[in-house]
C-alpha cells in the first residue's frame, strides 16, 4: 500500500512504522522518505499528539524583520489567495525557511479553529518539530510539495490537507514556503492538486517580484526554462553584464556566485547574436577582467595582453577605478 493511502482497518502509525522500515519505499516516494526521516532523523513519535510548537511574540518580531522586504512584496499575494479561497474554509500561511509561521489570511470565523491546530503566525511547522507536513517538507525538498490528509506523519495532523511551494531569494536560496491549508475532511486530493498550480503560481510571482526589487534600475530579461517550470531571470546592467541570476536561470545556465563575480556579458546565455556596441563590448571585457583579478591592475592587463599604461587609460576612458 502507497504511503498516504486510507486503510480504515489499519492504524495510521503501524502505516507509518511499516513504510519506515522498508527502505525500497522511502526510495521511491517522497512521503516515504519524509517519513522515514521524521522517525529516524529527527527522531518523531507519530501517535505523540503535540500541537505544534509557537515561538515569543519578541522571536516571531526578529524573524519577521530578518525577511527583509519579503514579507512586504508577498502580502498581496497572500491577499489575493484569500479573497479566492477564504470562503472554501482554507488558510494563507507564509512562512520562513526554518517553518516559523510569519503571516496567514483566513476567514474571520476560521481563525479560532486554525490557530487550535497550531497554523497561526508564531507556530513552528519544520519538519524536524512537526515530521512531514506541507510547510516543513517543502523546506527540505525545495518544491513543490502535497501533504494529503494521512500522508501527513502524526496521527494529529491527519485531518489537515498542506500544500506548499518554495520561495526563493536573489541568490536562489530559499527564502519562505507559501502554504494552503485545510481541515475539512471532505478536501479531497484532487482539490489538493488544483490549489498546488495555484500556490506555485503565486509562489513564483512573489519570487520575481522580490528579485526586481533586489536590482533596482537593471534591466531584468527572461532567460531559458522561465514560466510553468519555475522563475529563470537575468539582471543586466546597462553594460549588459549579468549582475543576478535566480535560482533556476543559474540551474539552466550553469551560472554560479564566482562566474557571476567575473562579470559575464550576458549575450552567450541568451543566445543572442554578438551585434553590441564595440564600446560596450569592450568596457564589458575590461570589467570581467579586473573582476577576475579582484581589482588588481596588472593582473587585469596581463589577462587582456596589453601593457598596464594602456589597461589605465582604458579604464579612464570608460569611467572603471581598479
Amino acid at each position: 500500500m502507497l504511503p498516504g493511502s486510507h486503510d480504515p482497518t489499519r492504524k495510521h502509525a503501524d502505516r507509518v512504522r511499516e513504510t519506515v522500515e522498508n527502505n525500497g519505499c522511502a526510495a521511491h516516494s517522497l512521503v516515504a522518505a519524509s517519513w522515514r526521516r521524521s522517525m529516524l532523523y529527527h527522531g518523531l513519535d507519530p501517535n505523540l499528539d503535540r500541537p505544534a510548537v509557537r515561538v515569543e511574540d519578541h522571536t516571531l518580531a526578529q524573524a519577521r524583520d530578518r525577511m527583509g522586504s519579503l514579507l512586504e512584496i508577498a502580502v498581496p499575494a497572500l491577499d489575493r489567495l484569500n479573497a479566492t479561497l477564504a470562503p472554501s474554509g482554507c488558510s494563507i500561511l507564509l512562512s520562513d525557511k526554518d517553518g516559523l509561521v510569519l503571516e496567514t489570511r483566513e476567514a474571520p470565523g476560521d481563525q479560532h479553529e486554525f490557530a487550535r491546530w497550531g497554523l497561526t503566525a508564531g507556530g513552528v511547522w519544520s519538519e524536524a518539530q512537526q515530521g512531514t507536513n506541507g510547510i516543513g517538507t517543502c523546506a527540505i525538498e525545495k518544491r513543490l510539495i502535497i501533504v494529503h490528509q494521512d500522508q501527513h506523519f502524526r496521527v494529529s495532523n491527519t485531518e489537515m490537507s498542506c500544500i506548499g511551494a518554495p520561495i526563493f531569494d536573489h541568490l536562489g536560496q530559499l527564502a519562505a514556503v507559501l502554504d494552503i491549508s485545510s481541515c475539512q475532511r471532505d478536501f479531497s486530493l484532487a482539490y489538493a492538486q488544483v490549489l498546488g498550480m495555484v500556490v506555485s503560481e503565486s509562489a513564483r510571482s512573489v519570487e520575481s517580484d522580490l528579485f526586481r526589487a533586489a536590482f533596482p534600475g537593471c534591466r531584468i530579461v527572461v532567460a531559458k526554462g522561465h514560466g510553468q517550470g519555475g522563475v529563470s531571470l537575468l539582471a543586466l546592467d546597462p553594460d549588459d553584464v549579468i549582475i543576478g541570476a535566480t535560482r533556476l536561470a543559474r540551474k539552466m545556465l550553469g551560472l554560479t556566485d564566482a562566474l557571476i563575480a567575473s562579470a559575464p556579458g550576458a549575450a552567450p546565455f541568451l543566445g543572442t547574436a554578438a551585434e553590441e556596441d564595440p564600446r560596450t563590448a569592450e568596457k564589458a571585457a575590461l570589467r570581467r577582467a579586473l573582476a577576475r583579478a579582484k581589482g588588481n591592475v596588472s593582473a587585469a592587463a596581463r589577462d587582456l595582453g596589453i601593457s598596464r599604461a594602456t589597461m589605465y587609460r582604458k579604464m579612464g576612458q570608460f569611467g572603471l577605478d581598479g
